[in-house]
């Protein structure tokens, strides 16, 4: 009784809040949608483009263009979660994702493909880490961050699982027959288990003691989230520009595609171990101080990778230590708006803040490989993405929020 009593207390709301099937629920389905809707694409895409004739550069443009409706669907995506919870809104991305996967499939020119692309990004902004966080932050709360670590350390799996999948299908099928099966895949997961694993009340926000009731607007409008903004826009596009070039970085070094793979691969290990890492992290540390460190350190490692072309154990080590740093970083902006203005508003405000910083990854790939050219090779572009994390260091610092001033 005296656990159960301590229970409520922490929560605020109560046992119920806490429903045993919702964090089982979203780790297999985050998995599951971050596999079929996000990770099958590069391992299909050399199939697409073979088959179709269609160009490279226009399949992966069309990508890019749902992960950039997914940042602007997003803002209203979180509105709805705010008022509603997680149930109706994660249900009908489980839908739209595999009708979005067969119009990709049948498409018969590049245009079809790519609406059914836009469609895809609808249902990335229902189904990925923003809706699933909202949920965990407000059924959690205040231990969320335990909870956050969990559902990003099954999401890492994705890739382990679905690219071999897809690559497997893809050897015994065409692409076109690939995406439908797994389009059967993700259907046959993620709605039933939307719809009847997240049937729990939706219970009141539990606010921070800076929290106010005056809605978002006041905290959209304030210095520190247009800071905190312009921190996650520069940090994502350096972050995301620097997995996406490494590979290449390590070719122009002279390493083969295999050794190249292999760090990029090890990267992603570092990248969960830091997952693990954060709620320490945040128990030691104040919300700017982990917020200019964790960008700061970022910066540094792209530097350093940038400037160290060897050994190659050395490098390894690096791109080990930059997964652990971006492991952490999911982390942060997953729990920058509580950590500031509550619960109240967290899908609201998360969508607006992560808008601008999801469309910078969605770029960061074209525009990396774009100017790594002009620039002279991937060594100059990583010293230009540290330059750009040390701006992102540097707007950190103004991210801490003031509360207003009591009425007298």
């Amino acid at each position: 009784m005296p656990h159960t009593k301590a229970r409520v207390a922490a929560t605020g709301t109560g046992v119920r809040s806490r429903p045993r099937a919702v964090l089982p629920a979203l780790c297999a389905t985050q998995i599951t949608s971050w596999g079929v809707l996000y990770y099958a694409f590069p391992v299909l895409n050399p199939a697409i483009t073979a088959d179709t004739g269609w160009p490279a550069g226009a399949t992966t443009a069309a990508f890019s263009a749902a992960l950039v409706v997914s940042a602007v669907v997003g803002i209203f995506v979180g509105r709805v979660l705010d008022r509603r919870g997680p149930r109706a809104v994660m249900t009908a991305g489980s839908v739209l994702g595999p009708l979005s996967l067969l119009i990709v499939a049948a498409a018969p020119n590049l245009a079809v493909f790519t609406a059914g692309w836009l469609l895809a990004g609808a249902a990335m902004a229902a189904t990925f880490y923003p809706p699933a966080f909202a949920a965990l932050t407000r059924w959690w709360a205040p231990d969320h961050i335990r909870a956050l670590t969990i559902v990003t350390l099954a999401g890492g799996l994705a890739s382990t699982v679905f690219a071999p999948l897809t690559a497997v299908l893809a050897a015994h099928h065409s692409w076109r027959t690939t995406y439908a099966v797994l389009a059967a895949i993700l259907a046959a997961l993620t709605i039933p288990t939307h719809a009847l694993a997240l049937r729990a009340p939706w219970p009141p926000a539990r606010d921070s003691p800076h929290a106010t009731d005056a809605g978002p607007e006041p905290a959209a409008r304030s210095r520190a989230f247009w800071m905190l903004a312009a921190t996650f826009t520069f940090s994502s596009f350096a972050m995301y520009a620097v997995v996406i070039t490494l590979v290449p970085l390590f070719l122009e070094r002279g390493y083969t595609t295999t050794q190249a793979a292999w760090a990029l691969g090890l990267g992603g290990a570092g990248q969960t171990l830091g997952r693990t890492l954060y709620a320490a992290l945040a128990r030691h540390t104040g919300v700017v101080t982990r917020t200019v460190t964790l960008v700061g350190l970022g910066g540094l490692t792209t530097a350093a990778l940038a400037f160290t072309s060897g050994p190659y154990a050395l490098l390894v080590g690096l791109s080990v230590f930059a997964g652990i740093v971006r492991g952490n970083l999911t982390l942060l902006q997953a729990t920058a708006v509580t950590d500031r203005w509550g619960t109240a508003h967290y899908g609201r405000l998360s969508g607006l803040l992560g808008a601008p910083a999801h469309a910078a990854a969605a770029f960061s790939p074209f525009a990396g490989t774009a100017i790594a050219g002009p620039l002279g090779g991937y060594p100059a572009l990583f010293a230009v993405l540290a330059a750009l994390s040390a701006a992102a260091a540097l707007t950190a610092i103004g991210t801490r929020h003031e509360p207003p001033a009591p009425r007298a």
